[in-house]
């Protein structure tokens, strides 16, 4: 069996980690919020209605900051609608999901469940059916001090002190047909230029998130990016970007070597971002804020297709994907794709938190439970700290349709100077066994402190009845000699092994 190498020095670091790379995504939708997060008649809701054993697997999980209220809910949202007494709050028709929003959650319950459990908040404001106006409102009820008009109003329904919410996304998939309230590039760009401009005039110390791509395979994606940015580069902080993977049916290969056109996309992004900060001859270097993220199993036609046939109905079970081993894998290589990329992505929103295209699924008055893709963003979110270090592949590779080099394994490897650690994440896309060698002999490593993974006889095993039957094993499979760490990596798995440091 031949050996794939994998070579690290302690020097050649690609950046550090910024914890907001391990993010998720609450949004209005199905059954996200009423019936996952939130769920006043459950045996573990707390004195806010949210449910305690979510929140505590979203904490296990390792999820560090939360973006809400969406998502395509938002680009029809009066977020007005969400405040103030319950039994005074409009219901309403969500138009994007054709579903019945009763605005139980609002602003304010997502903030004292994020308060609560501490995930930092990234708030969204709806450029689709809004504008200037409700974005500035928005702003000021969040985070202005007590003493103008929706400042006043918060303290009136119960928070005096402002919720200094510090990332704002400016809409979102403004670039999609499918959006209310779609825009061309150069609308969209005027438009959020405008509200930037003015919400920065509110509160200066705010970050700013402008839409990209929804995904890499748009007709408009390049196009699209040049120009938002020619409109919103001084604003800016961000751009964001979303991206979403299926093609089980390509076969296991392909479907697992997807991850690397996340990194492309990355990479095209930033090259955009840069030729304009260099035509402007700008100090400021825009970073990416891949907000939303995952793998998605079920075609969109099918969820649309159950959207239709099942409208106007209140938290309903739509988009509801069961994930499988193979999955896992995927989702695996996405988040180390953010990884190996920190030096310019420096946000990430898994999608979703609950129930839809989600780590944490939950059952209406009973338990929560795992799907396989929470494992590997748990171990991940866990213990990939500090630095991110520039890993060299060397060994086998192969070809599909898209990529002419796709490596057998995955692989991404950080080091923490705090926790003395070295971890390496592996992910092999091969159906038969690999022995993966990754040389540490410029870090002096004395001890292996765990070697755990996911891993199953069958790639399509999923949590959905036996919730239990993917879950993490210890490996007795890797060894440390000589100033060199041996994995012999079992098929179609993803492995965690962490080196401790003198």
């Amino acid at each position: 069996m031949d050996t794939i190498r994998i070579v690290i020095n302690r020097d050649f670091q690609i950046g550090k980690i910024d914890e907001r790379l391990y993010g998720s995504f609450v949004e209005h939708m199905g059954r996200v919020v009423y019936t996952g997060i939130y769920e006043k008649d459950h045996p573990t809701a707390d004195e806010n209605g949210f449910r305690r054993d979510v929140a505590d697997l979203a904490k296990r999980m390792g999820v560090r900051v939360v973006r809400y209220p969406g998502g395509n809910f938002v680009s029809n949202y009066n977020w007005m609608d969400g405040i103030g007494p319950r039994e005074n709050r409009p219901t309403k028709r969500d138009l994007a999901w054709k579903s019945i929003e009763t605005n139980e959650v609002g602003i304010d319950e997502f903030m004292k469940w994020a308060t609560t459990y501490d995930f930092e908040p990234i708030m969204a404001v709806n450029m689709g059916t809004k504008g200037i106006e409700e974005a500035v409102a928005l702003l000021e009820y969040c985070n202005s001090d007590v003493g103008s008009y929706y400042s006043n109003l918060r303290e009136k329904y119960g928070h005096r002190e402002p919720y200094r919410i510090k990332t704002w996304c400016l809409g979102n998939e403004m670039d999609g047909e499918w959006q209310l309230g779609h825009k061309t590039a150069h609308e969209y760009g005027r438009l959020a230029h405008e509200i930037g401009k003015a919400m920065k005039l509110v509160d200066p110390s705010i970050e700013l998130v402008v839409c990209g791509s929804s995904m890499s395979r748009n007709a408009t994606f390049g196009d699209w990016e040049r120009e938002v940015l020619k409109n919103t580069y001084d604003e800016a902080d961000y751009i964001s970007l979303h991206q979403y993977y299926d093609g089980q049916d390509e076969g296991t290969p392909s479907f697992l070597a997807r991850s690397l056109d996340m990194e492309r996309y990355i990479d095209l992004v930033c090259g955009i971002a840069d030729l304009e900060k260099k035509k402007r001859g700008s100090n400021k270097t825009l970073n990416i804020c891949m907000d939303e993220w995952g793998v998605w199993s079920t075609p969109d036609y099918e969820v649309q297709k159950w959207v239709d046939e099942h409208p106007w109905q209140i938290a309903p079970p739509l988009g509801e994907q069961i994930y499988s081993m193979e999955d896992s894998l995927l989702f695996a290589s996405m988040l180390m794709v953010l990884l190996k990329k920190c030096n310019r992505v420096k946000i990430g929103c898994q999608s979703l938190l609950a129930n839809i295209s989600a780590c944490i699924m939950t059952e209406k008055g009973g338990d929560a439970w795992l799907q396989p893709v929470y494992y590997p963003f748990e171990m991940i979110a866990n213990h990939a700290k500090g630095m991110v270090l520039d890993a060299r592949y060397c060994g086998k590779t192969y070809a599909t349709d898209a990529f002419e080099e796709v490596p057998l394994v995955d692989s991404v490897v950080t080091f923490s100077e705090t926790d003395k650690e070295l971890a390496v994440f592996l992910v092999n896309r091969s159906a038969e066994a690999e022995t993966v060698e990754v040389d540490t002999k410029d870090f002096d490593v004395n001890q292996l402190i765990e070697s755990r993974g996911l891993y199953s006889l069958d790639i399509k095993q999923n949590n959905a009845k036996d919730h239990h039957a993917v879950e993490p094993m210890d490996f007795d499979n890797a060894q440390f000699r000589q100033g060199k760490l041996y994995v012999d990596l079992k098929p179609f798995s993803f492995q965690m092994i962490r080196l401790g440091l003198q």
